[in-house]
């Protein structure tokens, strides 16, 4: 098996009067030649936002991009037609396909937004955008990881691409087992909440079938699994 660590301080990070966010790979101002994603996955962002503020209109091509909202409600506006809401509990997904412009704001005017926001490179190019949102209940993560995004038509929300976002829960002294959906695919773990590592914490691991663990504490764990490509595996190991 092959792993890199990311701990949660070594990750990039900006404050801004509006924005406070961490980023596991190279993003705006924050370069790091050795992070510049993990095979398909190419944006992980811990974003807050301050109360009414967010990002203004900008443009997407062939990238998926998952939002998850850990805290608070995220407004939507996008150049489909969409306008929606996005609260705690919720995930949106928006396949960018062809290009579209969209807005995300915090919903409040009185409380902060704390979101995960992921970027995944497309397999399928030059498709017509689209957008979802759905509601999972928490029972569904409780001591298992549970499929939230995947392939189109195999999972709650569809992407263009043979990549899976799995979220789980797990109990203190609860082993934590997670196994590969498909050959060649690495899976890139986060600590939401909790000290499976620790808070924010992140481990990247291929060339395995089978990932365990053990929960010391509660755990929210996120669980990204995505193609590697060899190029993209020869890099990692090399800059980790």
């Amino acid at each position: 098996m092959s792993v890199i660590f990311q701990g949660a301080s070594s990750r990039g990070f900006a404050r801004h009067d509006w924005l406070s966010t961490h980023h596991s790979f190279s993003f705006a101002s924050y370069y790091d030649p050795a992070r510049m994603g993990f095979g398909a996955l190419r944006v992980l962002n811990d974003d807050v936002i301050a109360p009414g503020a967010g990002f203004g209109k900008h443009p997407h091509k062939n990238m998926e991009i998952i939002t998850i909202p850990l805290s608070g409600a995220l407004k939507h506006e996008d150049s489909m037609g969409n306008s929606a809401v996005v609260k705690t509990g919720e995930i949106q997904v928006m396949s960018a396909g062809t290009g579209v412009e969209h807005a995300e704001y915090n919903a409040s005017e009185t409380e902060p937004l704390s979101l995960l926001q992921i970027w995944i490179a497309t397999n399928n190019k030059g498709v017509s955008p689209r957008y979802d949102q759905k509601r999972f209940e928490p029972a569904l993560f409780h001591n298992t990881f549970f499929e939230v995004v995947g392939s189109r038509g195999e999972a709650p929300l569809g992407i263009y691409q043979n990549a899976t976002l799995s979220l789980g829960r797990f109990a203190p002294e609860e082993i934590i087992t997670y196994t590969m959906k498909a050959p060649g695919n690495g899976t890139y773990f986060f600590v939401i909440e909790g000290q499976a590592l620790h808070k924010r914490d992140a481990l990247g691991a291929w060339e395995q079938n089978v990932v365990s663990g053990k929960a010391t504490q509660d755990t929210f764990l996120l669980a990204i699994e995505i193609p590697m490509t060899y190029r993209e595996m020869i890099y990692w190991q090399g800059n980790w």
